[in-house]
């Protein structure tokens, strides 16, 4: 497995290199993962993009110190503090209508072995009117964990977020994103690793993240650049 550690100095390079590696996992048929600590951002999805309230939105995003950005994918806003971390795994698909449930079992087992590690025991699930809602997630003091997936004609990406810290200021930046999308949205839905007992610190959860993905496979680790 291929393993790319670190950011790259901008919010477009960083993306970039996430895209890059979707691409190699397709061409040269190898599963790639990435975890770590994506810049400040407000990442909106193509249903907020199109919503009445979507420049509202992001105003409200810039104000709070939050540069907004649109990802290619569905799904609802999401906050990104600094410490939040999001990870990425790319494999090689060879059916593009085969393996999804399975995809999402192993990620989802996966993030909550590393919890565990770090003293959270999650569960499946997400409160009602929580942040980018959706059927994958985990929760412990509120939500904490949404997993996705995107599937294209060689490969497939299962990419996902977890709250480490400050998820008083995810709330009241989403808040008024959500607000301003006019999409429910409860501030106390927000979880953390850190509010359910575990580390404050991204790098230790990164650290677990990563192992419990990895595995026994044999990682050839690279840096962004």
């Amino acid at each position: 497995m291929r393993v790319l550690r670190g950011r790259a100095a901008t919010i477009d390079a960083d993306r970039d290199a996430t895209a890059q590696l979707v691409t190699a996992a397709g061409e040269h048929d190898e599963r790639a993962l990435r975890v770590w600590t994506p810049h400040r951002q407000v990442a909106f999805g193509r249903r907020d993009a199109r919503a009445d309230g979507y420049e509202a939105a992001r105003v409200a995003a810039e104000e709070q110190g939050f540069p907004p950005v649109e990802r290619d994918v569905g799904g609802r806003a999401v906050a990104y503090a600094g410490s939040t971390l999001a990870f990425a795994l790319a494999e090689p698909v060879s059916d593009l209508r085969g393996g999804i449930d399975e995809r999402y079992e192993r990620a989802t087992t996966a993030v909550e072995r590393a919890l565990q590690r770090v003293g959270v025991d999650a569960e499946r699930g997400e409160p009602d009117d929580a942040f980018c809602p959706g059927t994958h997630s985990l929760q412990c003091c509120g939500k904490v964990v949404g997993i996705a997936q995107r599937v294209r004609q060689d490969a497939a990406l299962t990419a996902g977020v977890v709250v480490v810290a400050d998820r008083e200021g995810i709330a009241a930046v989403l808040a008024d994103v959500y607000a301003a999308l006019a999409v429910p949205f409860d501030p106390e839905s927000v979880g953390s690793v850190a509010a359910a007992g575990g580390p404050a610190d991204p790098d230790e959860v990164r650290n677990a993240v990563e192992r419990a993905f990895v595995g026994d496979a044999d990682a050839t680790v690279e840096r962004v650049d």
